[in-house]
């Protein structure tokens, strides 16, 4: 989709701090982090927001959450431990219309975040 900040993230037309690109995802830092690490994980395909999900993207689940898991480690936070956030919708405070999920640690997480 040629308007969406991630997919021209993806394309390569916008740069980003990445940090892992796998077959279907790619990750990169949040510009706006909320903690210490705020890593963005993102499909590479266009989906708008996590309702889009069908069966046949347990594939592309699975491979986000070993990123997650690889991003976690390499970042120092994995036996601290962190968290995977996505926002769905206005009112769930999704403000970039590309599913993406949130990984952050570094810091004692509250609930609710903020």
């Amino acid at each position: 989709m040629p308007s969406c900040l991630f997919c021209q993230i993806v394309a390569g037309n916008i740069d980003a701090d990445v940090l892992r690109i796998g077959e279907l995802t790619l990750a990169f830092r949040d510009i706006r982090p909320q903690a210490p690490v705020h890593v963005l994980i993102i499909p590479k395909e266009h989906l708008a927001n996590v309702a889009e999900l069908t069966p046949e993207h347990g594939p592309l689940l699975v491979e986000t959450a070993g990123m997650a898991k690889w991003i976690a480690a390499s970042e120092g936070i994995a036996e601290s431990g962190y968290r995977i956030v996505t926002n769905t919708g206005p009112d769930g405070g999704q403000t970039v219309d590309h599913l993406h999920f949130h990984l952050l640690g570094g810091r004692q997480m509250t609930w609710p975040p903020g």
